[in-house]
């Protein structure tokens, strides 16, 4: 059988999802199965009968035509004259006519066989084609099935390799796609130092890029177009992983801005930010649904620029009361974003119910097909947890400051209050004992001045503690310099600061151990009466904070749960801080030996 070109591949898109092999057994059976039409047409002769005609006139219509004609001739010869013309007219007609006519109806057949030998080498023929064809669409299937599998970028590169070398018989194949990605493959068995030159054949990628490929003889002649086939493939390929690559970027920027952002407006602006770049809008808002339940705009932003408060529209109404996302009418859209022809509503919704609308808008009539829609309805949820969690810090700061001030009140109260009133009854006495006992009134006046002036730093302290510090503007390192330098000045004490290595914590961590500090210099000052403190601060894979004074120490056991002035923290307050992050924290002291407390976190 000669080897013939296979025929022209189908586009991908056009392939079936089942391909059926074909019987290895076919070619042993075709003599036998051979069928009497071909491409459609009879298998005929060259004068147009068919094989099986020819045989059936043979064997129906000679016999009993030989035996008329022998009859004929043999009457006819039975009226000559004479034994030797008889002879002759024998001779010529069983020794020339007989063979004659035997030969012409053998040759009659054979002549129709040979037909029917040509209609199967064929069909031979185009069953090798549509085996390499039927191959071919089989190795199509699966590049496509492995492209829609592949999980990045490389990997849909080295996929769509492999698969042209296997699909279209190339020695060698380099896909490159923008950004200085490619992917290299090579037929098994090939090595590096393969005889001859090899052919060409190169054609472009939709999108950017090229695919490569690399023959041992010059490509047939369908090679070209089986190749942007499978380009137009891998372009798909390339294009969904962009997509997914896109979408996991967008929910870590939502991610993060969960994480890091705990001011309501500038968290709603990130969210919506990634949100709206996803998918092209040009417009965004939330509505939030307040503490009575009432939907109120919290956040907008569209080409007129940033707004917040407001009524809600018609349209937030009713994607509140929705299961899933909606999309607006053409009159809702308008009334949301006054530019905008298509708006899509996104609830936000948890277990404790509504949360409230996350309201996208475009001037694109279509801007917002259903692929996106669950992604978006993803970031909805994510952005629904962003809220809950701002609103628990907002709860939990207006806690802190409810209670901070109640113990700011409580300890003027028992503390600086009570030392005031009896300063005031010392001077009381004074004005009664200055005329009568000058002596005595003039040390009550000392004591009185004394008390003063403890209390006075007692204060001074306490708004020190107090003083915001700003972690975000210095960063941790900078602010604890600030704090260690300040706290020696206000105190009258020797502080000495050592820093080392490398300290790279998140801000939540760095706000715990920043706070760890301020309660321990606090509780230096108020309680220790030491002369010097040395604070260390050292980055390996932890960051370690120590604070060690001088003083006069104390038993742990007997005071853990001891509230300072600097915000309320005990020293069980401080060690669960650390612990819920994952960190040590411990404190070794003893009376007449001074205090050293110690803080670690891990860092990444």
């Amino acid at each position: 059988m000669t080897d013939a070109p296979a025929p022209r591949q189908p586009a991908p898109d056009a392939l079936t999802p089942d391909l059926s092999p074909l019987p290895d057994a076919l070619p042993d059976a075709l003599p036998d199965a051979l069928p009497e039409t071909l491409d459609g047409a009879p298998v005929r002769g060259p004068r147009g009968f068919r094989l099986s005609d020819r045989v059936r006139v043979v064997r129906n219509v000679l016999p009993p035509l030989i035996v008329l004609v022998v009859g004929v001739v043999e009457f006819l010869i039975s009226l000559l004259p004479g034994a030797a013309l008889e002879l002759w007219a024998h001779l010529l007609f069983y020794g020339l006519v007989g063979p004659a006519v035997t030969y012409f109806s053998v040759e009659w057949i054979a002549e129709g066989t040979r037909a029917r030998e040509r209609a199967e080498r064929q069909l031979l023929d185009l069953y090798g084609e549509l085996r390499v064809s039927h191959a071919r669409l089989g190795a199509v299937q699966e590049l496509m099935r492995d492209l829609s599998d592949a999980a990045d970028m490389g990997a849909v590169l080295d996929v769509a390799a492999r698969g042209a070398v296997r699909v279209t018989g190339a020695q060698r194949a380099t896909l490159t796609v923008p950004g200085g990605l490619s992917g290299t493959a090579s037929a098994e068995g090939e090595s590096g130092g393969a005889a001859g030159p090899l052919h060409p054949l190169k054609v472009p990628v939709p999108g950017g890029g090229a695919l490569a490929l690399h023959f041992q003889e010059p490509p047939p002649a369908d090679a070209e177009a089986l190749a942007q086939a499978l380009a137009s493939e891998v372009a798909r390929g390339v294009e969904a992983v962009r997509q997914r690559t896109l979408d996991l970027m967008t929910l870590y920027s939502v991610d993060q801005s969960i994480r890091a952002e705990r001011n309501m407006r500038r968290l709603l602006g990130r969210v919506t930010h990634a949100m709206a770049g996803r998918v092209g809008a040009g417009a965004r808002a939330v509505v939030l649904s307040d503490q009575d339940g009432v939907l109120r705009l919290e956040y907008a932003q569209d080409a007129h620029g940033e707004r917040r408060g407001g009524v809600a529209p018609a349209f937030a109404q009713r994607v509140a009361h929705a299961e899933a996302a909606l999309k607006a009418t053409d009159e809702e859209a308008s009334e949301v974003f006054p530019e905008a022809r298509s708006v899509l509503g996104l609830p936000m919704r948890d277990e404790e119910g509504l949360v409230g609308v996350l309201l996208l808008g475009d001037p694109d009539p279509n801007a917002f097909d259903d692929a996106r829609v669950s992604l978006l309805a993803l970031m909805a949820g994510q952005a629904t947890l962003a809220v809950r969690n701002a609103r628990a810090y907002l709860y939990s700061e207006e806690l802190a400051i409810s209670d901070e001030r109640a113990r700011i009140a409580r300890e003027i109260h028992d503390g600086v209050a009570q030392s005031l009133a009896f300063a005031a009854l010392k001077l009381d006495v004074v004005a009664r004992q200055i005329h009568t006992d000058p002596p005595k009134a003039e040390a009550e006046v000392r004591a009185a001045t004394t008390l003063l002036r403890e209390q006075i730093r007692e204060v001074r302290r306490s708004i020190f503690a107090l003083r915001p510090i700003d972690l975000e503007r210095y960063g941790l390192l900078e602010t604890v310099r600030r704090y260690v330098l300040d706290f020696g000045e206000q105190n009258n004490l020797r502080v000495h600061l050592n820093v080392s290595g490398d300290v790279h914590l998140a801000p939540g961590d760095e706000a715990v151990v920043f706070r760890i500090l301020q309660e321990s210099l606090n509780n230096v000052a108020k309680h220790a009466r030491a002369q010097e403190v040395k604070v260390t601060l050292h980055g390996a894979e932890g960051v370690t904070l120590r604070v060690q004074d001088d003083g006069a120490g104390f038993d742990p056991d007997a005071i853990t749960g001891r509230v300072s002035s600097a915000g309320g923290l005990g020293l069980l307050q401080m060690r669960e801080r650390i612990e819920a992050r994952g960190g040590l924290y411990r404190v070794l002291s003893s009376p007449g030996h001074g205090t050293l407390v110690e803080a670690e976190l891990p860092q990444g």
